[in-house]
């Protein structure tokens, strides 16, 4: 029975540290009563053991659209992962607005995080705390975590670090907004809306209130006419009027819906034939669309506003609840990371087409809290006439411009966007255009021709919008790379380096539009696809709800 002991000891040991020791075990007998086992162990050097266990460690900050998705994609073991969010839960943002009005429970929107990290093979590792501060000189994350009584602060350190917080609410610094304001960024704001839109009903309800004092009570403010400040007064007056009207029969008739914008359109960011049905429904529902009004100040129980149509005229609006959604604004701890890396004043952290933050080696960034600086092509323009150059006669043919073309169109993709807004099916269209009706194989360049006929592809650039397509797209892509960081070192995918040699390790970074989506409320929804199709009505809806059935959320 010893025998077995030690042997069983010696294999638990050998499974255990298999990468540190060689094992050569010789049984000098096949009989259970006698006979002797001889180990031999030869120990590993500790250099080569820690060079085969040793890891990167990518530690990712934040668990919204764009840390999720890279979170699911990243399937190399290679890597050792540390999340660090606020939140152990992804939420599906898209579906807040129906959360405040019971249409959806607030559990059916939430995965907790570590549902996905059983998914996955690898070293994951998550804790649950905010990031105080990014020393990206030191490459160190000091975080702070609430979860017990005492607040507890720690370091963390990396390799690769992941921003991917998301953004705040844009307040634009109007006074009272902090203070009096809900919002609709996470679960818990969309539950306390809920309660407090019921709350505003009970108190409507209490004996002993003026007429004027219900009315002001009952009137709900929504300040933005973007998507979420759309869907949720959509989603409010129907709550109020397929449900509170049955449960406060009495007071059903002194709610207000008032939809604040300080443009000139609602859904500004839709197609007009979208953006028109939008104010012509929400009149037709009582939805009192105020466009042209600016907030300036906001109290416990007024809103001031000012109008950027007639003259600057100050009006005040009492209020029960205000739902304030205008924008995202930036992180403290992401203002105080730009300032140590030079990018002063700033909306977002500024990367490359890689997502790589501009200024650093092993940092990325992506979704609301990061914005792409696509390099222009006019920056560029005599290193790319150098690199078509092949022949350094000091023009360019068509040939050789068109050798270049899929290089050029990868690390300028406003060269191919331009030429697919003029009509041109290639290159030598676009030589055609500056040179005249001519024999293609005779149209040459040279580099002052080049730059002029160049010269307004730069236009075509356009920031990409802080939505969560964006941001799961960014996710999904990074994650890719990461996966085959090592072999595309060895064999790089990507465009030309046109101010260098060689290939870019990978392919940049590109957007791929799906459409958008816009709910209207009873059961209509918008619907924008690429190829500039438009759709309203309940067939939309039943487009939009079978987006969200891919993703498993239940929809009442």
């Amino acid at each position: 029975m010893r025998t077995f002991t030690f042997f069983q000891r010696v294999s638990t040991a050998f499974r255990n540290h298999d990468s540190h020791f060689k094992l050569l075990l010789l049984c000098t007998t096949v009989t259970v009563s006698g006979g002797g086992l001889l180990a031999y162990g030869d120990a590993v050097a500790a250099s080569e053991a820690a060079l085969v266990t040793e890891k990167k460690k990518v530690v990712v900050l934040g668990t919204g659209w764009a840390g999720t998705s890279f979170l699911k994609n990243l399937n190399n073991p290679k890597y050792d992962v540390h999340v660090v969010s606020p939140r152990n839960y992804f939420t599906f943002t898209p579906l807040l607005p129906s959360v405040t009005c019971g249409t959806i429970e607030a559990r059916s929107i939430v995965e907790p995080v570590r549902n996905i990290f059983r998914k996955k093979k690898g070293d994951f590792q998550f804790t649950e705390a905010e990031c105080l501060k990014i020393d990206a000189a030191n490459r160190k994350v000091y975080c702070r975590t609430n979860i017990s009584e005492n607040e507890k602060e720690f370091v963390v350190d990396y390799d690769y670090l992941i921003i991917a917080v998301g953004a705040n609410v844009n307040t634009f610094n109007t006074p009272g907004v902090v203070e009096n304001c809900h919002f609709l960024k996470e679960v818990e704001d969309a539950q306390k809306i809920r309660r407090t839109v019921i709350d505003c009903f009970e108190k409507a309800s209490l004996p002993g209130l003026s007429e004027e004092e219900r009315k002001r009570v009952l009137h709900f403010a929504i300040v933005g006419g973007g998507p979420t400040g759309v869907e949720f007064a959509a989603s409010l007056h129907d709550f109020v009027n397929e449900d509170l009207v049955k449960l406060y029969p009495g007071i059903k008739d002194l709610v207000k819906i008032t939809l604040l914008e300080a443009g000139d359109h609602i859904l500004s960011m839709f197609d007009k034939r979208i953006t028109a049905f939008a104010e012509d429904k929400f009149r037709r529902d009582g939805i009192d669309v105020k466009t042209g009004s600016m907030v300036v100040k906001v109290s416990e129980k007024e809103i001031s506003t000012k109008s950027l149509k007639n003259g600057g005229e100050i009006a005040t609006i009492p209020y029960g609840m205000a739902v304030w959604s205008t924008g995202i604004g930036t992180r403290p701890f992401i203002k105080d990371f730009m300032t140590q890396i030079g990018q002063i004043n700033r909306r977002a952290v500024a990367t490359d087409e890689w997502l790589r933050v501009e200024g650093t080696d092993n940092v990325y960034a992506l979704g609301d809290c990061a914005t792409i600086n696509q390099r222009k092509v006019m920056e560029d323009i005599s290193a790319i006439f150098k690199m078509a150059d092949t022949d350094n006669s000091g023009t360019l043919t068509i040939k050789e411009f068109q050798a270049a073309l899929e290089d050029i169109c990868d690390r300028y993709p406003q060269v191919g966007l331009y030429l697919k807004s003029n009509q041109m099916r290639n290159i030598a269209d676009l030589l055609k255009e500056s040179k005249g009706d001519v024999q293609k194989e005779s149209i040459e360049l040279n580099i002052e021709e080049l730059k002029t006929l160049l010269s307004k592809v730069d236009s075509q650039m356009k920031f990409l919008p802080a939505t969560a397509q964006v941001a799961s797209q960014q996710g999904t892509y990074l994650a890719k790379c990461f996966n085959r960081m090592e072999d595309c070192e060895k064999n790089p995918e990507g465009p030309l380096r046109f101010r260098g040699e060689g290939r870019h390790r990978f392919k940049p970074f590109r957007y791929r539009h799906l459409g958008q989506f816009a709910p209207l409320g009873g059961e209509q929804t918008a619907a924008q696809l690429p190829g500039d199709w438009v759709s309203i009505g309940q067939s939309s809806q039943w487009l939009w709800y079978s987006v969200y059935a891919r993703y498993g959320v239940p929809i009442k």
